[in-house]
């Protein structure tokens, strides 16, 4: 939100106050809403001095071009929560509030002792896959793993936000849980998410976390001490590398093919290895069949544990009846599931989860308490909802078809207009791995793609030798309209032919 400086002494009063509310949006969020949020803001910033007189409710409505009723209506809650106070026969003005401003934090941040020498740990100094925060703002958004605002169903999210609105389920979240998840989402992850993915869980063997990146943190905690020999795939999620390199130094790349992770000598040697054999991150391959059980059977032969990282399993239609998830394989319990609802739903809602053995997620409990306790009882409560009224099932079908159609579209067009790439997109995946032509530097097409609106993941940061990633990228297409699919692959080829020409 904006607000004017304070130093404005040429400006008639109805210009600044215009001026102050000039972000005022006739859309979903109420107009009572955003004045009171303004007012708030300029209060608490320092704009508006404690004093200051506001102008009348009719004055301001005239103003904004807004019924009188809402200003009213703003003015007296902000009254009531002791913003505004109300001189009879005065008008209304600024109270006084405690306050620190913040030219003050930025004083005693500025004289504050460089901090690097005291970190046990850097993570900043590792290799990060930092997105553009404002990719919504850019015309063709290739991003994977964000989400194109018109699949979110927000009526029926709004339906399951109601249901647990009243004061009877208010209560029912607002304490402690202590340790414990929400039973109703438990509840629905059993009957309606994990069986199809052929998963059938207790509820002991189930927790919730924040996101799936929480379950792949907590789980390296767990199991991967400072000398632990562990797995990792080369490529991989960059962030799985980055948290097991925090935790040990005894790393190993594991070989692949096409197929994926080899069960090869080298997994042999690790007691814990982390896989996304579902679709491989980033190469999308889903792990033939035959190649799942020999994995499974090096585990029971070598005493190892097999995180299995399903990121985008929900979304995976094509695949699921002829490919069971490496779990569900399970006969021995030692794969450790991974779930989540960001990709099929949306990431900003932060909820995952882990399937593992009783005595794991026992471990795992006391270990999140301490780190948050639990994730916030009210999102899961409202999620439970939302996948017990069907929303769930009826949204991931819709979602389903619509990715479909992009992919077949990009597969289309990928020969015409990028005829000096190869690529590769398995049943599911939502995006595609694309290797450019000899000579392409990936991060230097990112770049210059960037500044003509097109947003594409360079593959180096998946390597953990950036060098071998040079000539990939990735084409993700969850956050790109159908209809700006083809303009934004033509733009991309026009960059790279720059690129390689120069």
């Amino acid at each position: 939100m904006k607000v004017l400086k304070t130093s404005q002494p040429n400006l008639h009063p109805d210009i600044v106050w215009k001026r102050m509310f000039s972000e005022l949006e006739r859309g979903d969020q109420g107009l009572n809403i955003q004045i009171r949020r303004t007012l708030v803001y300029s209060i608490e910033s320092g704009f508006l001095k404690a004093g200051t007189r506001l102008p009348s409710s009719r004055k301001l409505s005239t103003l904004l071009q807004v019924a009188r009723n809402t200003v009213t209506a703003a003015y007296q809650m902000l009254i009531d929560e002791g913003f505004l106070i109300s001189r009879e026969r005065s008008g209304i003005f600024v109270a006084e509030i405690n306050r620190q401003s913040a030219t003050e934090n930025s004083t005693r941040d500025a004289a504050a002792k460089d901090w690097q020498e005291h970190f046990a740990i850097h993570p900043s100094r590792q290799r990060q896959n930092n997105k553009p925060r404002d990719w919504m703002d850019y015309p063709y958004p290739f991003l994977f793993g964000q989400f194109d605002p018109q699949f979110f169903p927000a009526n029926n999210w709004r339906e399951a936000v109601r249901a647990t609105s009243s004061v009877q389920e208010i209560h029912g979240f607002l304490g402690d849980r202590i340790d414990d998840d929400d039973p109703d989402l438990v509840e629905q992850l059993r009957v309606q998410v994990l069986p199809r993915r052929g998963i059938f869980a207790e509820p002991e063997e189930i927790i919730v976390t924040i996101g799936s990146q929480q379950a792949l943190s907590i789980l390296v905690q767990l199991l991967v001490g400072a000398d632990t020999p562990t797995g990792i795939e080369d490529p991989c999620y960059p962030d799985t590398r980055n948290l097991v390199s925090l935790a040990t130094s005894n790393v190993h790349r594991l070989n692949m093919d096409a197929d994926g992770v080899l069960p090869d000598a080298l997994l042999s040697k690790c007691r814990v290895a982390f896989l996304t054999v579902g679709h491989q991150c980033p190469t999308t391959a889903a792990m033939p069949l035959a190649r799942r059980k020999m994995l499974l059977e090096a585990a029971e032969r070598n005493d190892q544990i097999l995180i299995e990282d399903d990121y985008e399993a929900d979304l995976s239609q094509a695949t699921q009846s002829e490919i069971p998830c490496l779990k569900s394989l399970d006969q021995t319990g030692r794969v450790i599931y991974v779930g989540s609802f960001s990709k099929a739903l949306a990431p900003g809602l932060r909820v995952g989860y882990i399937v593992a053995p009783k005595g794991v997620i026992s471990e795992l409990r006391v270990l999140r308490r301490l780190l948050l306790r639990h994730p916030p009882t009210n999102n899961q409560r409202i999620l439970a909802a939302f996948i017990a009224l069907g929303h769930y099932r009826q949204h991931i079908q819709k979602t389903g078809v619509v990715l479909q159609k992009r992919a077949d579209l990009i597969a289309r067009l990928m020969p015409q207009i990028l005829p000096q790439c190869t690529w590769r997109r398995d049943p599911g995946a939502t995006s595609f791995w694309v290797e450019g032509p000899e000579g392409l530097d990936s991060r230097k097409l990112a770049e210059a793609a960037r500044a003509r609106g097109v947003l594409v993941e360079a593959g180096a940061i998946f390597f953990s030798n950036p060098d071998a990633g040079r000539r990939f990228f990735r084409l993700g297409f969850t956050s790109v309209a159908e209809s700006r699919i083809e303009a934004g692959l033509r733009v991309l080829a026009e960059v790279m032919d720059d690129i390689c020409m120069g």
